[in-house]
């Protein structure tokens, strides 16, 4: 499971078996745990973190959209 981008707390990655799934990213911070979609970035499920802060994670991930998608090509596509 790479770590494609950290920011502050946050942690973002994918598993190598997210192949057969539409581009979304993990994301973690101690315990907590959330998976969003790409496109368009929308929260798939979260397990601990608050309605403001995936909120604020939501933003992170469409801040950094075009590198996070550009990693998960590069991780499933070559």
């Amino acid at each position: 499971m790479p770590t494609v981008l950290r920011v502050g707390p946050y942690r973002f990655f994918f598993y190598a078996g997210d192949y057969d799934e539409p581009p979304h990213i993990h994301v973690e911070r101690e315990s907590r745990t959330a998976k969003l979609w790409h496109d368009p970035v929308r929260l798939e499920r979260s397990g601990g973190f608050s309605r403001a802060e995936t909120q604020k994670i939501g933003r992170l991930v469409e801040q950094h959209k075009a590198s996070l998608l550009r990693s998960w090509d590069e991780f499933f596509n070559d």
